[in-house]
């Protein structure tokens, strides 16, 4: 596994263990793999800001791509 994607997945599992202890299984996994999804998103946004910088304003992507998914 890419050392990227398993500290992310590191990261949820520290989330869901740490913010949301008292939750179900179902719950729990649902957390996860929002916050997967979310960190996934915020890792590719940072991926395409330089490449993205003189094409069009900074941020429009990042927006764009956050829009489409939902995250604020």
């Amino acid at each position: 596994m890419n050392e990227l994607i398993a500290e992310l997945a590191n990261h949820c599992d520290f989330y869901v263990g740490n913010e949301h202890s008292e939750e179900t299984f179902q719950e729990k996994e649902r957390l996860w793999l929002e916050k997967f999804a979310e960190l996934i998103l915020l890792e590719c946004n940072m991926a395409l800001q330089p490449i993205l910088r003189d094409m069009i304003s900074r941020g429009e992507a990042c927006d764009l791509i956050n829009k489409h998914f939902g995250v604020e």
